[in-house]
């Protein structure tokens, strides 16, 4: 018997999963025969679809229905969870570490392939800010968004209940750093969370809540056009937030964001969403990669210069066919990444197959962002469009491009109760550390140990 020519998916995001479904339909008959594998290796058991995490941080989603369950999705592949340290393609081995390695104190482990997709996605991409690695707060997965909810609930409670008013101030603060997708949506949606919450206070007013969005740039959300653009900034402008334009952040430290204008602002409370960088495996691999650290790709997807291994997504430069300009990039978005994950997975197969391989090729369609409930912006096929209507194709899309029918009827049934009935205010910070009360439970009292009295 001739060993199952083995393709090795390295990361379980957009690409990573949608690779490994296409794929596992594809070579059906090849996975019954046992012909072919796919080893799906990734840190999470699920894919999270990024687009949802803000209306999960303001409560309209629940967490779960953010996340995809890989190994249900996933069923006729073998999905492996750890990581990837190493890559050596020229020996076809990754090097990676699992749980049940971690358990048994054997270190990593070398698993040979045939085939390999690398498309680990990318890491939030920090700079040398004082402060910042101490205070930050990210926003990239599902924990992050319901740890931030937590987080400023939490903070409206501190508000209520302090007497100090610089605490008070500082705990009102919301700073939010980055001007794109992450930090406007992350920021509307929560400043219309927080401003909800507030009635519920008798001590603090929507008034009182000061929210500041912190862009290096003179724009934000480029994506969706200048003019879109400057509409959101009015939009936020008009809610009182504070957005401060060609400001960039200085400092944090000691709860204090310091700007680059010389502002000053006492904060518990400074959100990161300020860029992203490609995943730091990259770096332990002998592909190609250019000079921001990315997979150099061809327009098939297929790494440049070396046979038999694939990459697309944030992790790859892959060439855009249809800019009409030379040196032309795809943006590392979900728009591409998903698209991409299709025509990588149709390439592996040909490849297998002794099939020609074909280009990808997509022209950008626009885009679309949530400005809070029942506002937004897009910027779809050349038309313009704000407030209701965007807001609604902004969620017509995404439902669209969720994974399963599961997922989809969960999250439209949410969206319909949220509009039937009134939010919920519940900070469930207490998940971040579940064992602390049953640890005191255990603990002994204070003076069990003393000796009796004669």
């Amino acid at each position: 018997m001739t060993e199952p020519a083995r393709i090795l998916v390295v990361g379980g995001g957009y690409v990573g999963m949608y690779t490994a479904l296409r794929l596992q339909r594809q070579l059906r008959a090849e996975l019954r025969s046992g012909a072919a594998e796919i080893v799906v290796v990734t840190p999470e058991p699920y894919m999270t679809y990024q687009p949802f995490l803000p209306e999960a941080a303001a409560g309209s989603i629940s967490p779960r229905h953010v996340v995809v369950p890989l190994r249900r999705v996933l069923d006729r592949c073998r999905i492996l969870i750890g990581e990837v340290r190493s890559v050596d393609h020229a020996k076809r081995t990754a090097t990676l570490s699992t749980l049940a390695t971690d358990e048994e104190g054997t270190g990593p482990v070398e698993l040979a392939y045939d085939e390999l997709v690398i498309a680990p996605g990318s890491v939030s991409r920090t700079l040398p800010v004082p402060g910042l690695a101490e205070h930050g707060i990210g926003f990239k997965t599902v924990e992050e968004a319901i740890g931030l909810r937590n987080h400023v609930i939490e903070q409206m409670d501190i508000a209520s209940s302090t007497r100090d008013p610089a605490i008070r101030d500082a705990a009102l603060t919301f700073v939010f750093v980055g001007g794109g997708y992450a930090g406007v949506e992350a920021l509307a949606e929560l400043e219309d969370m927080a401003r909800y919450t507030a009635r519920y206070y008798h001590n603090i007013k929507p008034g009182d809540l000061r929210w500041v969005l912190v862009e290096a740039t003179g724009r934000i959300l480029p994506e969706v056009g200048e003019k879109m653009g400057r509409y959101a900034v009015r939009e936020l402008r008009a809610r009182n937030v504070d957005v401060r334009l060609e400001t960039r952040l200085d400092s944090c430290e000691d709860r204090v964001a310091v700007l680059s204008d010389g502002t000053r602002l006492p904060t518990r409370t400074v959100v990161w969403t300020a860029g992203v960088r490609p995943a730091p495996l990259l770096a332990a691999t002998d592909l190609p990669l250019d000079g921001r650290g990315r997979i150099r790709c061809t327009a098939r997807l297929s790494v440049e210069g070396v046979e038999h291994a694939w990459a697309a997504g944030d992790a790859a430069a892959v060439p855009d066919v249809t800019s009409g300009e030379p040196g032309g990039e795809c943006a590392p978005n979900a728009q591409h990444a998903v698209r991409q994950a299709r025509v990588l997975a149709e390439n592996v197969v040909a490849s297998l197959r002794g099939q020609p391989l074909k280009e990808y090729a997509h022209a950008y369609a626009g885009s679309v962002a949530s400005l809070g409930l029942h506002k937004g912006v897009a910027h779809v096929y050349g038309r313009k469009l704000k407030g209701y209507p965007a807001w609604l194709m902004h969620r017509a899309y995404h439902l669209s491009r969720v994974p399963t029918f599961n997922r989809k009827a969960r999250v439209l049934a949410e969206w319909t109760l949220s509009g039937l009935f009134k939010r919920e205010i519940v900070s469930l910070g207490s998940l971040e550390h579940p064992r602390a009360e049953f640890e005191l439970a255990a603990s002994p009292p204070p003076g069990d140990d003393d000796e009796p009295s004669s």
